[in-house]
């Protein structure tokens, strides 16, 4: 645990709907449960596994977590742990901007000067305590880097069209063992040629997972959205207030759909410094088939049959995912 005074503001994004997973979660669990919700493996959720990750760089109370109020009734099933702070409900999942800018607006009304993570919580890690290491590294590059956003980029182990891409540029110093970049340009989703040709030249993959002074990303996000940032800018002035919550509702009535990364990070790469999550497998773990392939490549079984995977797959595809002698429902045995 950190000591009180680097202690970070952490801003957990759980407010997704998981609609690409919906058919294996309606067909495993009979109902539709966004996937951060899900316990895919052992005992823990992912939003679990996020929170634990999260309570190893500050205490549980500066851990704001952004969910949907239409998840009420799956949150209200899920039993409360230790690593739980407060949770922040946006009244409409209007992409990833909103959410960011819900949390962060929050962190600063708590901690104006703090620094701030922003964790998403349907993402898969490992190990744990070397990607913790990893973001505490990129905290002390964001202390020091004032005047940017600090982004952590997965080494690709594909090429992928989904996600987005970093592309490096010069070095801007090293924390311990840990190298910082800057970055040259930043690709949403790129067609597959172009995907080619980022995965040959060394770009890696954006998780969302970036740590930056809270003046910082505020500054950065009143320059670059500033069709969403009046909103916040309304909804700001009445946190903590006894309007708060009419003002919440009021501001989601009309607020625009907006995409972090396309929209911000994409249009903003000159104050992004980036560091690489070198050793640490990540994953989205948007597709089911990628749930089993990161699973199984630790040595896991995932905690639904994989026949339902294989009811969403082509033969090829399954085949692909599932190596032969895979147990089609085995359970899960881990935390």
């Amino acid at each position: 645990m950190m000591t009180s005074i680097a202690q970070p503001m952490v801003v957990v994004l759980a407010g997704g709907d998981g609609m690409r997973l919906r058919p294996l979660t309606e067909r495993w669990l009979g109902r539709h449960v966004p996937k951060q919700y899900c316990t895919f493996v052992g005992t823990r959720s992912m939003l679990d596994h996020t929170l634990d990750r999260a309570a190893c760089l500050c205490d549980p109370r500066r851990i704001l977590t952004v969910v949907g109020r239409h998840h009420r009734d799956v949150l209200r099933a899920r039993e409360a742990r230790a690593t739980d702070g407060p949770f922040i409900e946006q009244p409409a999942n209007l992409d990833t901007a909103p959410g960011v800018l819900l949390g962060l607006v929050h962190a600063m009304h708590s901690d104006p000067e703090s620094t701030v993570v922003l964790l998403p919580s349907d993402h898969f890690v490992y190990p744990e305590w070397r990607f913790v290491a990893k973001v505490q590294a990129a905290i002390q590059a964001a202390e020091r880097l004032t005047d940017r956003i600090v982004l952590l980029g997965a080494t690709p182990t594909d090429i992928e069209d989904e996600y987005g891409w970093i592309v490096p540029s010069g070095d801007l110093g090293r924390q311990p063992a840990h190298r910082v970049f800057a970055v040259e340009s930043f690709v949403e989703k790129p067609a597959p040629p172009e995907a080619v040709r980022l995965y040959e030249r060394g770009a890696l993959w954006n998780t969302l997972v970036l740590v930056a002074r809270a003046r910082t990303l505020w500054e950065l996000a009143c320059e670059r959205l500033p069709n969403l940032v009046p909103f916040f800018e309304v909804l700001r002035a009445a946190v903590g207030t006894p309007r708060e919550s009419e003002v919440l509702d009021e501001v989601y009535e009309t607020m625009p759909r907006v995409n972090f990364s396309s929209e911000l990070l994409e249009r903003a790469s000159d104050r992004i410094a980036m560091q690489s999550l070198d050793g640490v497998m990540w994953n989205d773990w948007g597709q089911p088939a990628r749930i089993v392939e990161s699973l199984l490549a630790i040595g896991r079984q995932p905690a639904f049959s994989l026949r339902h995977l294989e009811e969403e797959l082509t033969a090829r595809e399954f085949r692909s995912a599932v190596p032969a002698g895979a147990n089609p429902v085995a359970e899960a045995a881990v935390s």
